[in-house]
């Protein structure tokens, strides 16, 4: 699973250009964008990235990538992300390692947007992977009514649980925030979940992602898939 995620990174390498502004996502995928975008650098390719997380900006560090931020920037010609699940319409669900507020500020921040993945992320529809919703810790149990009330109005329904850390403790994104992952299973109507969601208070972000990628690159046994939104 690894070397297909190394493949698909190395496909998504072929659509960067000397000069670009990149912004560099985060998790098991993204990390090895980093590391080949890194090997590039270091021969001589002239970008500057933004990362998403804080262990992104670390390992960009690392591999000695020139990072800016988007208060010196205000477009970027390119982020390249993975993705818990992936949609026909290149929809997705994003957050499963935390990151979701930053790469959706980063992704909507881009020109284009291409999403890296092994083959067991595509998706007929979204929802098997649990949708983590970034939430303000004061009024949880208000903003979780809002939420129950959102997913009924978009037709399910599921437990919603608050994610913890390795350590037990309840789990603080790069922006201290909560996060609830609420296992509501198939997702008919991605797009009005979304906007359902993004009205309520308390609700930080969700990892719903629509309509900002624009190329999926899939990595497969039987090989690598660009798929193109339509």
């Amino acid at each position: 699973m690894d070397a297909l995620k190394r493949q698909a990174a190395a496909k998504a390498l072929e659509h960067v250009r000397d000069g670009m502004q990149l912004g560099l996502g985060t998790g098991s995928t993204a990390k090895h964008f980093v590391d080949l975008l890194g090997e590039k650098v270091a021969a001589g390719m002239k970008v500057v990235g933004v990362p998403t997380s804080e262990a992104t900006r670390i390992q960009a560090e690392q591999c000695r990538i020139p990072l800016t931020t988007l208060d010196v920037i205000d477009r970027l010609d390119l982020t390249v992300d993975g993705a818990d699940e992936v949609d026909g319409a290149l929809n997705l669900i994003k957050g499963g390692g935390g990151a979701l507020l930053r790469e959706k500020i980063v992704a909507a921040a881009s020109d284009r947007m291409i999403v890296i993945a092994d083959e067991t992320k595509w998706v007929d529809a979204l929802g098997r992977f649990p949708l983590p919703v970034e939430v303000i810790p004061f009024g949880l149990a208000a903003t979780q009514r809002m939420m129950a009330k959102a997913f009924a109005e978009s037709g399910v329904s599921g437990q919603m649980v608050i994610r913890k850390g390795k350590d037990g403790h309840v789990f603080v994104t790069d922006g201290g925030h909560w996060i609830i992952d609420a296992h509501l299973g198939r997702i008919a109507d991605a797009p009005r979940l979304a906007g359902l969601l993004n009205p309520i208070p308390g609700v930080v972000e969700h990892g719903l992602f629509i309509g900002l990628a624009t190329t999926t690159v899939l990595a497969g046994a039987q090989g690598i898939r660009v798929i193109e939104r339509r």
